[in-house]
């Protein structure tokens, strides 16, 4: 079974009653951490709980030391999966309110834990249920504890150190998925310093969506990502972004066309500038 899955609306209105459907919303803003809350307590996919970025899919951020969304603690993520009714066999379905871009992260961190397969993204998210007619609840749904077990696999991360020895090497690709003007260094909305990594190149996340916001199709995005590789294998990409979100936007399209599972740069931009050791490049 393929890592990476999308699951439509239509598809996931037929499985709602299925024993084994457990469904997260990711929904989440970065200039409003209630904003996910928020809306989950207005309206959400009957059979939902809310996966915060902050509290659930993050761990607390160490001043000059981490990024702004460190990666969350594998024990404590393991519990509250379990706490959320989620089972070793569980179908589990992520959505946000559109991109998906928080639902990838999800969807990354559940990879991380061991969690290969039944791990679907609702294409076009909140925003295509909606446009769809689908039936909002809000009510917290009450399973019986689940019995996840999460064992985290360390070759799916890159730290600043080993990325750091690595730059200048012809046969890294290091992509990163924030937005052009911020890779170039014209404006910096969250970080302290503007800029990328040298050597990087620019894979805006949302170029992964068409005009729609449902993903491209495997054989499109196989083409931008040829692009992106010029030849190079796969196996030695990186994917960062601002602060490990976004990315995971990137690695779940590189495994929807078809490449391996490429690894994180979890800490990203929001952690690389943090010593000012660390290289940056301004432009393109």
């Amino acid at each position: 079974m393929p890592l990476a899955q999308l699951i439509s609306v239509d598809q996931l209105k037929q499985r709602l009653n299925q024993p084994r459907l457990r469904i997260l919303d990711c929904r989440f803003a970065l200039d409003n951490p209630a904003y996910g809350k928020d809306r989950y307590a207005e309206g959400h996919v009957p059979g939902a709980h809310h996966a915060d970025l902050n509290e659930d899919l993050s761990s607390p951020v160490i001043k000059g030391v981490t990024g702004r969304h460190p990666l969350p603690s594998p024990d404590a993520l393991s519990e509250r999966l379990r706490q959320w009714g989620i089972n070793q066999d569980s179908e589990i379905v992520l959505y946000d309110d559109g991109s998906d871009a928080f639902a990838a992260r999800a969807w990354w961190t559940l990879v991380w834990l061991g969690k290969r397969d039944g791990v679907y993204l609702l294409d076009g998210g909140m925003k295509a249920w909606r446009e769809a007619g689908g039936a909002l609840s809000q009510a917290v749904p009450d399973y019986a504890l689940g019995n996840f077990q999460g064992q985290p696999d360390p070759l799916l991360l890159v730290s600043a150190e080993d990325l750091q020895q690595r730059l200048g090497d012809t046969s890294l690709t290091l992509i990163d998925a924030r937005a052009l003007p911020r890779f170039k260094g014209e404006v910096e909305p969250l970080d302290p310093v503007a800029g990328h990594i040298p050597g990087a190149q620019c894979a805006v996340y949302l170029g992964n969506l068409d005009s729609n916001g449902r993903f491209l199709s495997p054989q499109q995005l196989r083409e931008r990502f040829t692009g992106l590789l010029q030849g190079r294998p796969v196996s030695e990409l990186v994917a960062y972004c601002g602060s490990g979100v976004t990315a995971c936007h990137n690695l779940f399209s590189l495994c929807l066309a078809g490449y391996p599972l490429a690894p994180l740069y979890a800490g990203s931009w929001s952690e690389w500038v943090t010593n000012p050791e660390r290289p940056v490049a301004t432009g393109e």
